[in-house]
């Protein structure tokens, strides 16, 4: 019995006739249109000519989507593309001997973590003559946004959900097969993303921690995978066998999230360090 349960079986998106608009690319819009139009807010109070952000938009969704890609591709699904090294950079599959469009099929977050740093270096140093962690302290209050609208579009397609409740309680994604409920552990993250956001965005306006460098940055890190470390434990394996491979209990995801939320604990206390001395 599953009467409390949800059906989740939406629309691919909204059909314009001539084309289908997926939600997922909606949630990935609006992001970004949301994300600008509030970066802009920090720009002028920072006194950064506007004009900066178009060059921040295109460093950040380049860095991003090189980044996804090559994250899914090394960090979850390199025994597949070991041997189908052509697939990682064309949006084609090889089915049954012919190739068929398929869209670049695999995004993996931890991968956006390590390129988007890597291109604000870049943008920080040639665009705003300013420390590399300044550009990062503002962008980590979009990126939480972002992740928020992101896990949104993952729940709209039925992926990255969780494993089965054992209860009356859940989300039974129709859309993918499913027939039990389900934990919605894209929701759990949408959320928890949003109010982090909104922390950060407080901490922005209300307080000296902008001031700080480094310290916004840090918190987001600290936290944001520090809530993916704990989520995971709710979530299907996203790798077949890859489960339990480490300590006989962390997957990939939670691997990969450890090292980050150290990096957002030595941001933190190397920040305060500095503030006490000074």
């Amino acid at each position: 019995m599953s009467f409390l349960a949800i059906e989740w079986n939406p629309s691919i998106g909204l059909d314009l006739g001539f084309f289908v608009v997926r939600w997922y690319s909606l949630m990935f819009v609006a992001a970004f249109l949301l994300g600008l139009r509030l970066m802009k807010k920090i720009y002028i109070e920072d006194k950064i000519p506007a004009e900066k952000l178009d060059t921040l938009f295109m460093y950040v969704f380049v860095s991003m989507l090189v980044g996804m890609r090559l994250g899914d591709v090394f960090f979850y699904s390199w025994d597949y593309y070991q041997d189908h090294l052509l697939e990682i950079i064309l949006p084609f599959k090889q089915i049954n001997g012919s190739w068929k469009f398929t869209g670049f099929t695999g995004f993996a977050s931890h991968g956006a973590a390590i390129a988007i740093p890597i291109a604000m270096y870049f943008y920080a140093k040639k665009h705003l003559q300013k420390p590399w962690l300044f550009i990062l302290d503002r962008l980590a209050i979009m990126v939480a946004l972002a992740g928020f609208f992101i896990r949104f579009g993952n729940f709209f397609n039925s992926e990255i959900y969780g494993k089965e409740t054992g209860s009356n309680f859940g989300v039974i994604f129709k859309a993918a097969g499913e027939t039990a409920p389900r934990h919605p552990t894209q929701l759990y993250e949408a959320f928890s993303y949003l109010v982090l956001f909104f922390v950060m965005w407080y901490l922005f306006w209300k307080t000296d921690k902008k001031e700080h460098t480094g310290f916004l940055f840090g918190l987001f890190m600290v936290v944001l995978w520090s809530l993916r470390f704990f989520i995971e434990f709710l979530k299907e394996a996203q790798v077949d066998g890859r489960e339990d491979w480490v300590f006989n209990s962390l997957n990939t995801g939670q691997v990969l999230s450890i090292p980050l939320v150290i990096i957002g604990v030595w941001l933190m206390i190397r920040n305060q360090n500095k503030f006490m001395e000074s």
